[in-house]
């Protein structure tokens, strides 16, 4: 599994962001991706997110349980709360603020579609593959590199362990396991121990 899984390095995810602003819709879609790679949601979480659980003072995002994607023993993943940008090197408080100041509706979803009030899950990983495209980013794996087309929403989810155990420093498989809320540190590992280096 692990050769077939692509991957990202923060510059090409700064790449793609740049390129959202070449869309009709910039800031939203810049949002869409800074906000997958800081949290590694997933697209159908992120759908579901609304406004409301954003703090954007403290820079929080609180996700209940409800909308999280359950786990393979049938129990429910209990509520989160991320902190966002904990580096500050992403400027997600920043960009989202722009995007909600600029949206000009008072719908309830973060992520509003003029046609359903929510985009869906494939409307944000449409987003994530034309900033890919328009960035001409090719994302790494095992194997060597792919290309615009194997870049999606669950890229950036890999992406956002991948800078977390070898970007930024005293991260450990527990920390990715937390940010990524696998139900078990055995799927962590099994994703994604092979990114340590030995």
């Amino acid at each position: 599994m692990g050769d077939d899984k692509h991957w990202l390095k923060p510059e090409q995810v700064e790449a793609m962001r740049a390129a959202a602003h070449d869309g009709r819709h910039a800031l939203r879609d810049d949002a869409i991706v800074t906000l997958l790679y800081d949290t590694g949601l997933r697209r159908a979480e992120l759908s579901r997110v609304d406004h409301a659980m954003l703090d954007l003072e403290d820079g929080l995002l609180r996700l209940p349980k409800s909308i999280q994607k359950g786990y393979p023993n049938n129990s429910e993943p209990p509520p989160v709360t991320f902190q966002l940008d904990r580096d500050g090197s992403l400027r997600t408080v920043a960009t989202l603020k722009e995007y909600l100041e600029a949206r000009g509706d008072d719908a309830p979803a973060l992520v509003s579609s003029q046609k359903a009030g929510r985009m869906t899950g494939k409307g944000i990983n449409d987003v994530v593959q034309r900033a890919a495209h328009r960035a001409d980013v090719r994302p790494y794996c095992f194997s060597g590199r792919g290309g615009p087309e194997d870049v999606s929403a669950h890229t950036l989810r890999h992406s956002v362990a991948w800078r977390m155990l070898r970007v930024e420093e005293g991260n450990t498989l527990y920390d990715v396991r937390n940010r990524l809320r696998h139900s078990s540190i055995l799927t962590t590992e099994r994703e994604y121990d092979h990114f340590e280096t030995v």
